[in-house]
């Protein structure tokens, strides 16, 4: 069938509109119709060339939720009309590591590199004039209707708005686990949060939840201060010096027990800043992503090792999506985690361009695309 979808033709670039081919589901697969789709940090390092487009055109969006339209032949668990989330990392549930509970580092993570079926990375979802196009994470949210791997698609009920919801595939797992899980933060915790965007306010909203003492948002935006303030942040500030600070001077001195490093282009200057904060034995989580090619790591050796400090990647929040955007939903529905208010702007499928420059000039917590008839 035909649908609209925004694409990358050209690196560097921007998402455009045009018309694609999409492939009916096979089996193991389903075909949505979107609802709505989050415009996150992610996409954009693949429009500026951060990060590697794995194939041009490229459809771009990998956080969304929408309706099953399709279900590809012998395929169980899905029927026409479920409401779903996509998980922008898949999940076996059969791997060494799923077997282990480390969801997010499935096997199949790897075959998101190749925009192409998991299985056959010659073989495409969706074309443009006869020629493949990849998808992001192997989803292209940015299309109305998309074709996607069943590993990729957590059913949801159906009470729960869509435009919502989608919000738990990407940015809401990213940041609350990156502070539950990655960071480990326990109450009485004192504990930084640099970069306050789709990512770093659901990391400000995770160590409220689990019981930080004081949160400390820093973002230069003084929207995005005052918008942590209202989402769990006990303080907000415009710079990591001040951070730093404020977080000694709780702490008798020594620093925070976490930084929590979100900020939309990561350099390896906000990794050291963010280790230089905590205090011995202390956590810096590295979550925001940067340039593929750059090789700036600035840390302090001596205070690495002799101050036993831990610097931990997180990918989407450590999480396990089956288990935990179910859950996440579950808290928005009990009040205990708040998902309308970081929608910022809502945008129609023409205006995604917008939307990203909204984001990069910090006008948005979360730009969201609300699809037609979605």
């Amino acid at each position: 069938m035909l649908t609209r979808g925004a694409v990358l033709r050209e690196v560097p670039g921007r998402y455009e509109v045009v018309e694609l081919e999409v492939d009916d589901p096979r089996p193991g697969e389903v075909r949505v119709r979107m609802a709505a789709s989050g415009l996150c940090h992610s996409d954009d390092h693949f429009a500026t060339g951060d990060q590697t487009a794995p194939i041009l055109p490229l459809a771009g969006g990998h956080e969304g939720a929408g309706i099953v339209e399709a279900v590809g032949p012998g395929t169980t668990g899905f029927a026409e009309g479920d409401h779903v989330v996509f998980s922008f990392l898949p999940v076996c549930g059969r791997c060494r590591f799923c077997a282990r509970g480390l969801q997010n580092l499935c096997d199949l993570g790897a075959s998101l590199g190749t925009g192409a079926r998991p299985e056959d990375p010659t073989s495409f979802r969706l074309s443009l004039d006869g020629r493949p196009v990849g998808q992001m994470a192997g989803l292209s949210t940015f299309c109305e209707h998309t074709t996607v791997s069943t590993a990729s698609v957590i059913k949801i009920d159906p009470d729960i708005p869509l435009d919502v919801a989608c919000l738990t595939g990407c940015g809401v797992g990213t940041g609350w686990g990156a502070a539950v899980n990655s960071a480990a933060v326990r109450p009485g915790h004192v504990v930084i949060v640099m970069g306050i965007g789709g990512i770093g306010v659901n990391a400000v909203q995770g160590a409220a939840h689990a019981g930080a003492a004081a949160v400390i948002a820093v973002d230069p935006v003084a929207f995005k201060r005052e918008s942590a303030l209202k989402l769990g942040a006990t303080h907000a500030v415009a710079d990591m010096d001040e951070a730093t600070e404020l977080a000694r001077s709780m702490t008798n001195g020594q620093g925070a027990d976490s930084a929590i490093v979100t900020v939309g282009v990561v350099t390896g200057r906000h990794l050291g800043q963010g280790l230089a904060a905590v205090r011995k034995a202390g956590t810096c989580v590295a979550v925001g992503l940067g340039d593929t090619f750059v090789h700036d790591g600035d840390f302090n050796l001596h205070e690495l090792v002799l101050y036993q400090k831990r610097l931990q990647g997180s990918l989407f929040g450590a999480s396990a999506p089956t288990a935990d955007i179910p859950a996440q939903l579950e808290l928005y529905r009990q009040g205990a985690l708040k998902l309308d208010e970081l929608i910022t702007t809502r945008y129609a499928l023409e205006d995604v361009a917008a939307g990203f420059d909204d984001m990069k000039a910090g006008r948005n917590l979360r730009g969201v695309l609300v699809h037609a008839g979605g």
